[in-house]
């Protein structure tokens, strides 16, 4: 079992930065490869970025590529989203996900193939 907690979101203007955080509770953390989801009002959750359990892998949404950057602190328990030239389409609340996985180096991008998630945390881009 895991336990996942966002930060970090916050109200910012088009084409600014912001860094989220996702805390894991329990143990055997980097037994777990994470992503981050982003839900707009009126839309489906979609994926927007993953990273293997080494965190030698990675993957973006094409949306998001250049812009976002996934990363993780396994001594930390904690996976990270770096998003910079942010828009008003980047409007959502985002969400961490974890799965625990064999594969040091497999990345998921489904949301069913996640098996715990956070509460999520609100990203609102002004123009």
């Amino acid at each position: 079992q895991v336990q996942l907690v966002e930060s970090g979101g916050g109200l910012v203007q088009t084409g600014g930065s912001l860094r989220l955080s996702c805390a894991a509770s329990g143990r055997s953390f980097n037994s777990y490869a994470m992503a981050w989801f982003r839900q707009a009002p009126g839309k489906e959750r979609e994926f927007v970025t993953a990273i293997s359990r080494s965190g030698g892998s990675t993957y973006y949404a094409d949306s998001v590529k250049g812009r976002f950057t996934i990363s993780r602190a396994n001594a930390k328990n904690t996976v990270y989203l770096q998003m910079n030239s942010l828009k008003p389409e980047d409007t959502a609340v985002y969400y961490c996900a974890a799965r625990r996985d064999v594969d040091t180096v497999r990345v998921a991008l489904r949301g069913y193939e996640y098996d715990y998630w956070g509460q999520g945390t609100q990203v609102t881009v002004s123009s």
